[in-house]
């Protein structure tokens, strides 16, 4: 255990991490739950999928900063400064005045979350034996599943009866309380290190992902696409010359090229694209098309965190009784499964059909990414799971980027392809309204141009749900592994 944080008081720290965890995890569902409401009041639905793909952007380019920057100045401090921002970054986007303005926000949102999650992992590690570490696990896993219950909730009723504002400043309250636990409770004696952090392949990858996303957003100009495409592959080839000689990469690059790293990383960031995907485009159809209230359609978002811990818990068993490499792919057959609910949905369905696809695909999530994780974890010795763990993190949030621009991308090329004249001008009119949804749900003509729109993009959903479940096939489960990962799984899923 490191001597950088002291034990004293870890009851009151594990109580403000999973706090200060439920501020970021509440983020995604609250968000989606509230996003057709706050689109109707600033317009510009063209940026509708930049909201979420601004914030995991600059969460997912900084969590590796963050990570070794806790090395060097200690826990504290990277974490605290860390929730600051965060916290600057929701005031701010409660004072929106524009989508863009909203997508800039969230941009300096992401940037602070990006602190979050790995320093209190970290903060864990230092704190707790390895035995001891599945109780807290567990905890955790308690906090994602219930700030994915309560986030579609309290986005329905703070859309419904306060300001779409409150969403994003409910945080302040949380973040404050936070902040000042970890001043008095926790205690560290930090020996500094030195290291040699890879600013430069921070900055390569931003800005290759940037023009991938940007390209993947704005179809119009085709000068601009190849400028975009351009800088995406200079600035790609770039960042993968500097991450071979920097001291301490960014990423890995002999370890995410091992077979087991590289499949399993595939998989979840796939995964991740997938349920993104899910999340942003489901409230729509049922608010729009199905014609049912931001409460609804958040429920039936609470369907996919229902099944992923249902699928944690049910894991020792499953592993015990059927071995990690069966568990794996029938978990990952429920993927598509899930998936393929959403081809059948008609303006005539009931939201319990949206909410069937969301439990499987959630409940094959969850076998998925435990799965994932504790092959990764167990095939590389303990210096270097950190670094394993956390490509595992990254893949995800990579995903989620992508997934989020990608199929909102898709959307609106299933609107430009099925909506002309007085029926794109109604459509868009709607979109840009407070009560755009409601009243478009009400417009039958209207209402079957969105309808036959969103199922473009629940085909990508689907068919990136096809694509996870190959992945999985080509991840290599060892006799080894499948011993030894049942022991981790057990640990992690017991408590």
């Amino acid at each position: 255990m490191s001597n950088a944080a002291q034990r004293s008081n870890r009851v009151l720290i594990v109580a403000t991490i999973m706090l200060a965890t439920f501020m970021v995890a509440i983020e995604a569902t609250i968000v989606a739950t509230a996003m057709p409401r706050i689109v109707g009041e600033l317009g510009g639905f063209s940026y509708y999928s930049w909201v979420f793909s601004a914030f995991l952007l600059a969460q997912s380019t900084t969590t590796v900063i963050y990570g070794k920057l806790s090395d060097i100045f200690g826990r504290k401090p990277v974490l605290i400064g860390g929730i600051l921002i965060f916290l600057v970054g929701s005031l701010l986007c409660g004072l929106a005045w524009s989508m863009m303005s909203l997508v800039l926000f969230r941009l300096l949102q992401g940037l602070g979350a990006g602190a979050i999650q790995p320093v209190t992992m970290t903060i864990i590690g230092d704190l707790f034996k390895l035995e001891e570490r599945g109780r807290v696990q567990g905890a955790m896993a308690t906090v994602w599943a219930t700030s994915a219950v309560v986030g579609p909730l309290a986005g329905g009723i703070i859309v419904d009866n306060i300001s779409w504002a409150w969403i994003f400043w409910i945080n302040l309250p949380i973040g404050v309380i936070s902040i000042i636990a970890f001043m008095v409770f926790l205690k560290e004696d930090v020996a500094h290190k030195q290291a040699k952090i890879d600013y430069l392949g921070s900055v390569l990858f931003s800005i290759s992902i940037v023009a991938l996303l940007v390209m993947l957003t704005e179809t119009d100009a085709s000068v601009c696409l190849l400028s975009l495409f351009a800088v995406f592959v200079v600035t790609g080839l770039l960042f993968l010359a500097q991450e071979k000689r920097a001291p301490e990469p960014i990423i890995s690059i002999p370890l995410w090229s091992r077979r087991l790293i590289a499949t399993s990383n595939a998989a979840t960031l796939l995964a991740g694209m997938a349920l993104i995907g899910l999340s942003t485009i489901l409230p729509l159809y049922v608010q729009g098309v199905l014609g049912r209230s931001p409460l609804v359609a958040g429920f039936t978002l609470t369907m996919l965190v229902v099944g992923w811990p249902l699928a944690v818990m049910l894991s020792s068993r499953l592993y015990k009784a059927f071995g990690i490499r069966r568990t794996l792919r029938v978990g990952s057959l429920m993927f598509p499964f899930g998936a393929c609910f959403l081809l059948f949905l008609t303006p005539d369905s009931s939201p319990v059909v949206a909410g069937a696809g969301s439990f499987f695909m959630g409940f094959g999530m969850g076998l998925i990414s435990l799965t994932s994780l504790v092959l990764v974890q167990d095939s590389v010795e303990w210096s270097m799971r950190g670094s394993a763990t956390a490509s595992i993190i990254f893949a995800r949030s990579l995903g989620n980027t992508l997934g989020a621009t990608v199929l909102g991308a898709i959307l609106n090329a299933g609107i430009n392809h099925y909506a002309s004249g007085e029926a794109a001008a109604g459509l868009h009119e709607a979109l840009n309204q407070p009560t755009g949804l409601s009243a478009l749900a009400a417009d039958p003509a209207i209402r079957a141009v969105f309808n036959a729109a969103l199922h473009w993009s629940f085909w990508g959903v689907v068919v990136v749900a096809v694509l996870t479940f190959f992945t999985t096939w080509l991840i290599p489960v060892g006799p080894s592994q499948k011993r030894e990962g049942t022991a981790v799984a057990s640990e992690a899923a017991s408590h």
